[in-house]
């Protein structure tokens, strides 16, 4: 096999890697707006509101679009949700509250809640004015560790509590998946910073990057440094998959392949393989395969070991991949990596079935020619900098309560280090809960 271009960057000319990675869902405009917004039937009781995980007032912001108060609209939702941005965006709003829209029936369809909350949240941040002032000042300092939708939502919510808080981040920018983690065309026009900027607007919040728990301070030294501290660690670890040729050049996290792409103006001097294959079952190895093929790959296969029903990956997810001309195949587990001359040649996968409700691999084997190899087999929390602490890590997880408290006195976390739906707006609700416990915990204290 000839490697010296089996993976390249440039593949494609600029303009069309420019249009690739632009906006994927453009907003809707004003009239759009209106019209989609009229359509909706303001339940009491709205299903919609209880599918939200931060319980957004889904026809209260609505009808506000309604009437043409846009700016109402924007507040009733960045109330619940600082993230409504973003979330508008990547929320698989398909599997929340768009499912359970009561026009959702066999004549008609749910109506447009992201994008109704992108066109209300878009106005409030191009205003570039924060709809929320803070409380008189407390006096009390909190720790915020990690920058992604959990710790900055939890930062929001304290600072409008009228607490200061530090906010120390590994990474030189903050957003975390937001920034680093999230398919380009997802969060297009540097959303993810503008983001960052318009929570950071209320003040009292202030960053410090390059800072990593277990190497540049420790938990101890924040507890007797600050009031209070919130853990959003999320997960800085990547499952192997423990078969052979792993090692081989070509062979990937899905993780670093989006992160280079997110950190790349241009996207030009991203190398892509001619044939790639991602494993995996969620929007990782969605968001991964999609973009080798906007990269300029001539065929990407994402291959995954259970079924269609198995994946985390939505079926609206699915769906973009293959109208992206993606192959998806099921039932599939990878059994060894080949190479030539220490690069990657082919992938040799098991066929599997269900046998008696568990998942067998004995229909023979295939080979897939490759000169990439994406893994998007999951991410781990790596509680390495509390192991010495009083925190309880159970199932892999940091230990909370419903609002947050970890089993050290002062200490809270949220976000995917924490059990629970690894989702921004669920990151977003765990944050903002947080900063509520923290607030009623430190009044408490105050008094």
């Amino acid at each position: 096999m000839d490697h010296s271009q089996s993976i390249a960057a440039n593949r494609l000319p600029p303009d069309v890697l420019a249009r690739n990675f632009s906006d994927a869902h453009p907003p809707l405009t004003a009239a759009q707006a209106v019209i989609e917004a009229d359509r909706c039937y303001f339940c009491y009781d709205a299903p919609c509101i209880e599918a939200c995980p931060t319980g957004i007032n889904i026809p209260g912001f609505i009808k506000k679009i309604s009437s043409g108060n846009v700016s109402g609209s924007a507040r009733t939702i960045l109330e619940s949700n600082i993230f409504g941005g973003s979330c508008a965006r990547v929320c698989p709003t398909e599997i929340l509250c768009e499912d359970k829209c009561v026009r959702n029936t066999q004549e008609d369809r749910p109506l447009q809640i992201g994008a109704l909350q992108r066109h209300a949240t878009d106005w409030q941040m191009q205003k570039m004015e924060q709809p929320f002032v803070r409380a008189p000042l407390t006096g009390k300092h909190v720790a915020v560790v990690g920058a992604g939708p959990a710790g900055l939502s939890c930062a929001h919510r304290l600072a409008v509590h009228g607490y200061d808080v530090t906010v120390f981040d590994a990474r030189a920018k903050a957003g975390g998946l937001n920034e680093y983690g999230v398919a380009a065309y997802k969060l297009a026009d540097e959303f993810a910073q503008k983001e960052v900027d318009f929570v950071m607007s209320i003040g009292g919040i202030t960053i410090e990057a390059d800072m990593k728990l277990g190497r540049d301070m420790t938990l101890a030294s924040l507890k007797a440094e600050f009031d209070a501290v919130f853990l959003g660690i999320g997960h800085a670890g990547v499952r192997a998959l423990g078969i052979t040729g792993e090692h081989l050049n070509g062979v990937r996290n899905a993780v670093d392949f989006i992160e280079e792409l997110r950190s790349s103006p241009t996207k030009s001097d991203v190398a892509v393989g001619r044939r790639v294959v991602v494993i995996g079952g969620g929007n990782t190895a969605i968001d991964a395969a999609v973009q080798a093929k906007r990269l300029g790959a001539e065929e990407v296969t994402l291959v995954y070991r259970r079924a269609a029903d198995n994946m985390s990956a939505t079926t609206v997810e699915q769906e973009w991949a293959q109208t992206n001309n993606v192959t998806l195949r099921y039932w599939s587990a990878p059994v060894r990596i080949d190479g030539d001359g220490g690069k990657i040649s082919s992938i040799t996968f098991a066929r599997g079935l269900l046998k008696d409700g568990r998942p067998v691999y004995e229909l023979g084997e295939y080979t897939l020619a490759a000169d990439m190899f994406l893994k998007a087999v999951g991410q781990l929390f790596l509680p390495d900098p509390l192991v010495d602490d009083e925190i309880l890590i159970e199932d892999g997880r940091i230990k909370v309560d419903a609002e947050g408290r970890t089993t050290m006195r002062g200490v809270y976390a949220g976000g995917d280090c924490t059990a629970g739906e690894d989702l921004t707006v669920a990151a977003v609700r765990d944050g903002r809960n947080a900063a509520e416990a923290i607030n009623a915990d430190l009044m408490m204290v105050g008094n």
